[in-house]
């Protein structure tokens, strides 16, 4: 009889520690799931873990400058590496500042730990001080939380935690501990398999192949096929898969923001990204298709805006690892649960075994073709430099191989537009949630885990100045993250809704003196001086005013060894297009 992959006699036997403290057998647990960085914040509570940590040299402890910041990193470091990240905080308001990256990866499926300390056991809910129910608070924006009330319970809580925090769909991860569990004295038994009483928690989830079977006819049939790629291509590591099925189809690919990268740009089959502010040429695909597959995707509002409209011309096959996305926003025709990187490699296989032949589809490529050519991503020139020409410029000087973070707005989709991905884990930005202030503290992240490679943030002037003060852990920690700001005096997102659809009327989204409104024409308003500020930190910043100066001082940031702030000052005139306004269809679709 076949043992099931839950039995106990399935697992390695446990192994038994040396006595020690609660906290350290934290820490070495986070050893033995191989984690090598740490973004935290010390706390009354969670000293003891801070403590712990002094007495290893296995562990690098980089301390941010807000509990925020370093947990945006953390989940950085995750997308950029393909690892769980890991922050922890003290209790009360250390751990209610994580709240933001928590609810961010869980938007974006993206696997951390995150640890926190909690006051004493015995004083738990009676209002102690920086005392919250952060076991509780967390439950809508987690895979899973842990409350630890028993030293014993750490090894195979960190055991679980870790294996849940990257199987199927990622997501984070929350362990509380109290401090009386971290000060406790044990010997640890450090489980070598995870054990979950639940057999769908460890079961492989791979579609069968009579599943698969049944997309190949309607490959045969399609004669306008569109691939719809999320970020579940990355979080599943597919996108080779991805492109040997794109080419072996022949079917033209768009992405989401999620999924940039996972396909790439430059391929003759790719329409680059769609939604609100993607490629006309890449909504146009969609909306005409007959035949749809998404894959790692979750139809989100941003896509689809009115979904009763979208794409309803196609049959849509919907391959996903989390049945729970399946007609949850969108009715679909074919639903597939499973990993999409089996699927994808599994229905090459099918397509090779039925000698699979693309049907004649040349009328679609060439009018996917001319809607390229007459739409590309384009902006008009300005005697300023504008946010689009200085990105664009960016990308020149980089050769397209660095790894961009973005806060959230404006700058967001221009970086996104004008900077072209060729490969997954390369933009990194809060789509999900769109939490500004998180693209300073994510190239942070993102450079610790990949040290060789160029890491810049694409940030404005609003979502930067939200975490300015993890400029102090670049230039403590020696981390040479960048940042380009696109500066506009402005909440610019704000601003293109309020001249689109308010009248131009202006609610608090002035960033400086509303009645002398810093600009290129006025830079004796601009505030605040980034460049100060960076000095203050003790991280070199210039600020750029001429077009005529713009690729020289990209150029001296590339060049610069160490973090570095490139203040670009920019009209706040500049709208991001095209748009589809919040709810609407691609027939509402602004161009210019």
């Amino acid at each position: 009889m076949k043992k099931s992959r839950t039995s106990p006699a399935a697992f390695p036997k446990p192994e038994v520690g040396r006595e020690m403290k609660g906290a350290d057998c934290v820490v070495e647990c986070l050893i033995r799931e191989g984690v090598d960085v740490v973004f935290a914040y010390p706390g009354g509570a969670s000293q003891e873990l801070h403590q712990a940590l002094a007495r290893t040299d296995k562990i690098r402890v980089i301390l941010p400058r807000h509990e925020q910041g370093g947990s945006f990193a953390a989940e950085s470091y995750s997308r950029a590496s393909g690892r769980v990240g890991v922050c922890m905080a003290t209790s009360g308001p250390g751990a209610t500042n994580l709240m933001s990256a928590i609810a961010d990866a869980y938007m974006d499926s993206v696997p951390m730990v995150a640890i926190t300390g909690q006051v004493y056991s015995k004083y738990i809910g009676k209002m102690a001080f920086q005392e919250t129910d952060f076991y509780g608070m967390t439950l809508p924006v987690v895979k899973h939380s842990y409350l630890v009330l028993d030293a014993k319970d750490l090894p195979r809580i960190f055991k679980e935690a870790f294996h849940l925090a990257k199987s199927g769909r990622p997501g984070p991860v929350v362990i509380d501990i109290p401090k009386d569990v971290q000060q406790a004295k044990l010997q640890p038994v450090f489980p070598t398999s995870v054990e979950f009483r639940n057999p769908t928690i460890m079961a492989e989830c791979h579609a069968s192949d009579e599943t698969l079977k049944q997309i190949i006819p309607l490959l045969a049939e399609a004669k306008r096929p569109v691939i719809y790629a999320g970020g579940g291509i990355i979080s599943a590591d597919a996108h080779r898969e991805l492109l040997a099925f794109a080419e072996k189809t022949n079917i033209p690919v768009a992405t989401t923001l999620m999924g940039l990268g996972g396909f790439p740009e430059k391929h003759a089959l790719s329409l680059r990204w769609f939604g609100m502010h993607g490629s006309a040429y890449g909504n146009w695909a969609v909306d005409q298709s007959d035949l749809l597959i998404g894959v790692g995707v979750r139809f989100d509002d941003r896509i689809t805006g009115d979904t009763s409209k979208f794409a309803t011309s196609a049959k849509i096959v919907h391959i996903d690892v989390d049945a729970s996305e399946h007609n949850k926003n969108k009715r679909v025709q074919f639903p597939i649960t499973g990993d999409v990187r089996h699927a994808l490699g599994r229905l090459n296989e099918l397509l090779a075994v039925h000698k699979f032949t693309p049907p004649d589809t040349k009328a679609w490529h060439q009018q996917l073709a001319k809607w390229k050519q007459d739409h590309p991503f384009s902006f008009e020139k300005n005697k300023h430099i504008t946010p689009q020409e200085a990105v664009q410029a960016l990308y020149e000087l980089t050769k397209g191989e660095a790894i961009i973070t973005t806060g959230v707005g404006q700058h967001q989709m221009w970086a996104a537009q004008f900077y072209q991905f060729q490969e997954p884990r390369r933009y990194i930005s809060s789509l999900g949630l769109g939490a500004m202030g998180f693209g300073y503290p994510a190239a942070l992240g993102a450079k610790v885990a990949c040290p060789d490679r160029e890491v810049i943030d694409i940030d404005g002037d609003g979502s930067f100045v939200m975490n300015v003060q993890e400029l102090a852990t670049a230039h403590i920690e020696k981390i040479g993250a960048k940042a380009m700001i696109l500066n506009n005096q402005h909440l610019g997102m704000v601003v293109q809704w309020e001249d689109r659809f308010y009248g131009s009327v202006r609610g608090n989204t002035i960033l400086g003196d509303e009645n002398n409104v810093g600009s290129p024409d006025n830079p004796g308003a601009l505030y605040p001086d980034f460049v100060k500020i960076a000095a203050g930190f003790g991280v070199k910043g210039r600020r750029v005013l001429k077009k005529s100066e713009l690729r020289e001082a990209i150029q001296e940031m590339l060049d610069h060894d160490g973090p570095y702030v490139l203040d670009i000052i920019v009209p706040y005139t500049e709208h991001v297009l095209p748009m589809i306004p919040a709810g609407r269809t691609v027939k509402d679709m602004l161009l210019k």
